[in-house]
């Protein structure tokens, strides 16, 4: 084990790591770091600090909300692999969809999949909106994320078609996002959408804060979203 901090904290939030487990993420580390040469993916690249900004973030999700009751994740414009990866490495159940608009990533993603021998783990190439406009995609996931993408009322738009009824959408943020959330109001009546919760926690060592914004998906969403590709970043339902 080469990082002792990380399995000994998951564990005291209920998450055991297997020895395999474990060296998978060692594994995604390496190619991460190998790849990063090649291509932007990440400025972080120092071991701990992967680590802990990458990998220990993307599971704080999983304290939140309990993944042992979920099936489904579709992971929207994941870039790396965040938060989706870490989450499937620790919970192995799960069936894993990623959507990210650069094809370089994707190939990435399926290299980081094929070697560290996961299944279940679908990497597509596209824009959200267009996707979300697929049978196969849309109301469809017992959970969606997105980690630092955009503004919460783009990101309602984005990733709450997704979302299946009684679902939820979870939007990880660094600071605050009240008034996201406040500016959101619009777009999540909308999108069928409603905070549940909004949840914090700070980094172990850095001691950087991280928000999750829990939001309930109500209803299956309207024909008319998401709009055509672009749109609701440029001009978000406010």
């Amino acid at each position: 084990m080469r990082i002792q901090w990380f399995a000994e904290m998951l564990s005291e939030r209920g998450i055991q790591l297997s020895e395999r487990q474990n060296e998978q993420f060692h594994i995604y580390f390496k190619l991460l770091v190998e790849w990063n040469e090649k291509m932007n993916l990440t400025g972080i690249t120092e071991e701990e600090a992967v680590y802990e900004k990458h990998f220990y973030d993307s599971l704080s999700l999983t304290f939140f909300k309990d993944f042992n009751q979920v099936k489904s994740i579709a992971d929207i414009g994941s870039g790396a692999g965040f938060p989706s990866l870490p989450i499937k490495i620790a919970f192995p159940h799960l069936k894993v969809t990623i959507v990210d608009s650069l094809n370089k990533r994707i190939l990435f993603l399926k290299h980081v999949v094929e070697q560290l021998g996961l299944t279940e783990v679908s990497c597509i190439h596209g824009r959200a909106e267009d996707v979300a406009r697929q049978a196969d995609h849309r109301d469809k996931y017992d959970l969606v994320t997105a980690r630092a993408v955009a503004r919460l009322a783009s990101l309602n738009e984005l990733c709450l078609p997704f979302t299946k009824k009684g679902g939820y959408f979870a939007s990880m943020k660094g600071a605050s996002p009240q008034d996201e959330v406040d500016e959101s109001v619009k777009s999540l009546k909308e999108l069928r959408g409603q905070v549940e919760a909004v949840f914090n926690m700070a980094l172990p060592f850095e001691q950087s804060e991280r928000h999750i914004v829990m939001i309930k998906k109500l209803e299956p969403t309207p024909k008319k979203y998401p709009r055509k590709a672009g749109t609701p970043i440029k001009e978000p339902i406010v």
